[in-house]
């Protein structure tokens, strides 16, 4: 088991003497942060996506998610991820300028819900491409519901640059290749998860949820107030079992295979074949209308709910699975990070500091294959942390034994401690010394977490969630009022914003193939599955036995970003 692996210091020594360790910090960073669109009384917005800030088909940077009222800001990778923080603060200043009587909630749960019917799903046009996205989104409200798809988050996407590659395989002694490279960002993929739990812990901000997200359903929770559902333990329900998932357990979902790059490839494209009796009795294409792609494991690739991905950008009509096998890992994204409620931006630069020591720490540290056992370890861990993080007595499982939470969490930041100062060394930023010290506080004082905040703050102010985050959200709209955006930036929007409404309308400007074959042609392109796994295509597009794949764009969060 990993927490018997040699010490992360004894290879950062053979870095230091045999390598280049500044490479270590010249990795790129960009962000991904939704963020709900709300009326200034805190319901969800049911207006469209505002035209002003251009297409969300094809604008790079302002787009949607599930929802046309849940925005979705994409930064570019920046070296310097001070950079990659002011590029997300004026693209909020920008979409500020352009909401009328609306504002963007500040809390990763969402509040005032009236149903699944009052949540819109995001809209992206009549061409093929744009029609393929809103079926997909179509398919995950049946299937999942729409309420837990407007919950919101941030996604933290990390490479090491190109040169830290061949140091890196000179110390190991390896050949320097993409198949060293892909070993390696798994190795990180698998770390990630193992660890994953510290990450609801230090930064979940969802510790209660208002009781409309539920409607007429009553939750395992506790009653906060008349308004508000909570766990007082809780870090991060948007991590917990009411968030969406895919349950493999009720024969609905799968769990990935994470031992190789081509093993996790394959094992999502033998779920986006295999057929799943619950998902066929909804229907495909019923009374002529698709009610979602396939009636598959997974409609596309993306559907798969997991707190870590490995990526790469597909070009044109290609699937990301394809993506990955051409062409390998260009970078790894971290799903796991709620809303920082207490930031205008929703995440602040301490939290990417100790993100970026985190991956790091995730590829650095041996990382063998995940085995049956250790899968449901993860799994549970995950799952008690976002639930019950802050309880002193809380305890994981370690290798098939119970261990104490605290004590764990001390071992991991202690390990971590040697990369935090070497980082300082290198980059000459202090502040890592900062960020590492308050995260060790967080584990000894749990009421210094966000998750103690906030319910600190809603009881001594006698708030429910409501009445907590609109007064966030309210604080947050006053901050980018008094904020200015660099004309050079705003002109640059400008220019995206109509190139992206230009791309749209010259899209469906084109003649539009039958969408059923715009269909079979596109999922021709996917990845094939496992022969082991009974999966299967037909010839017809009702779905029943096809292999639909991830339309082009972007991925999205919970899988809704097709």
């Amino acid at each position: 088991m990993p927490h018997g692996a040699p010490r992360v210091d004894r290879l950062l020594d053979r870095l230091l003497r045999q390598g280049e360790p500044r490479l270590l910090f010249k990795g790129r960073v960009g962000l991904e942060k939704e963020s709900l669109r709300v009326a200034r009384h805190g319901g969800i917005a049911t207006t469209p996506h505002p035209a002003a800030l251009g297409s969300a088909l094809t604008h790079p940077w302002i787009t949607t998610d599930y929802s046309e009222a849940l925005l979705e800001f994409v930064t570019p990778p920046f070296e310097n991820f001070v950079e990659t923080l002011h590029c997300l603060q004026g693209l909020h200043r920008y979409v500020h300028e352009r909401l009328e009587e609306e504002i963007l909630w500040a809390t990763s749960m969402p509040c005032i819900l009236a149903g699944e019917k009052s949540i819109p799903i995001a809209r992206y046009g009549t061409s093929n491409v744009g029609r393929m996205k809103h079926v997909y989104r179509i398919g995950l409200g049946h299937r999942y519901g729409r309420v837990m798809q407007v919950i919101a988050g941030v996604h933290f996407n990390f490479s090491l640059h190109e040169e830290f590659w061949p140091m890196y395989a000179a110390v190991a002694g390896e050949e320097n290749s993409r198949a060293f490279r892909d070993r390696h960002y798994m190795g990180m993929v698998r770390n990630l998860q193992r660890y994953g739990w510290i990450i609801p812990y230090l930064f979940g901000a969802s510790p209660a949820v208002c009781k409309s997200f539920f409607a007429d359903k009553e939750p395992d929770l506790l009653v906060f107030d008349d308004t508000t559902y909570y766990e007082p333990f809780a870090t991060s329900l948007r991590m917990g079992d009411i968030g969406y998932q895919n349950r493999k357990e009720e024969g609905m979902g799968v769990k990935a295979c994470y031992d190789s790059l081509g093993d996790y490839v394959h094992s999502l494209a033998c779920a986006t074949m295999k057929p799943c009796p619950v998902w066929e009795a909804i229907g495909v294409k019923v009374d002529g209308e698709y009610r979602q792609l396939s009636a598959c494991q997974l409609q596309i690739e993306n559907e798969y709910y997991s707190s870590v991905r490995p990526k790469e950008i597909p070009q044109g009509m290609e699937t990301p699975s394809r993506a990955l096998l051409e062409r390998g890992i260009r970078y790894v994204e971290l799903r796991s990070l709620d809303v920082n409620a207490y930031h205008p931006l929703g995440i602040d630069d301490s939290q990417v500091r100790f993100l970026h020591l985190f991956m790091l720490y995730c590829l650095l540290r041996d990382s063998p294959p995940i085995d049956p056992e250790e899968r449901k370890e993860i799994d549970r861990n995950l799952l008690w942390v976002a639930h019950q993080g802050r309880d002193p007595a809380l305890k994981l499982q370690r290798g098939g034994r119970a261990v104490l939470f605290r004590d764990w969490a001390r071992e991991l930041l202690a390990a971590m401690q040697p990369l935090a100062e070497l980082a300082a060394a290198h980059t000459g930023d202090s502040a890592y010394h900062e960020t590492y010290r308050a995260q060790c506080a967080k584990v000894d004082d749990a009421e210094l977490t966000p998750s103690g905040r906030m319910l600190r703050e809603m009881r001594e102010r006698g708030e429910g969630f409501y009445e907590f985050a609109h007064r966030l959200s309210r604080e947050q709209w006053r901050f980018f009022e008094q904020t200015v955006l660099d004309e050079s930036f705003r002109g640059r929007l400008d220019a995206l914003a109509r190139e992206s409404l230009e791309a749209q309308w010259r899209m469906e400007a084109e003649e539009q193939e039958p969408f059923d074959r715009f269909l079979e042609r596109y999922f021709a392109g996917q990845v094939r599955g496992c022969e082991s796994c009974g999966s299967g295509r037909s010839a017809g597009i009702t779905g029943r036995r096809r292999s639909p794949s991830t339309a082009p764009g972007r991925g999205g969060g919970r899988g809704a970003g097709a």
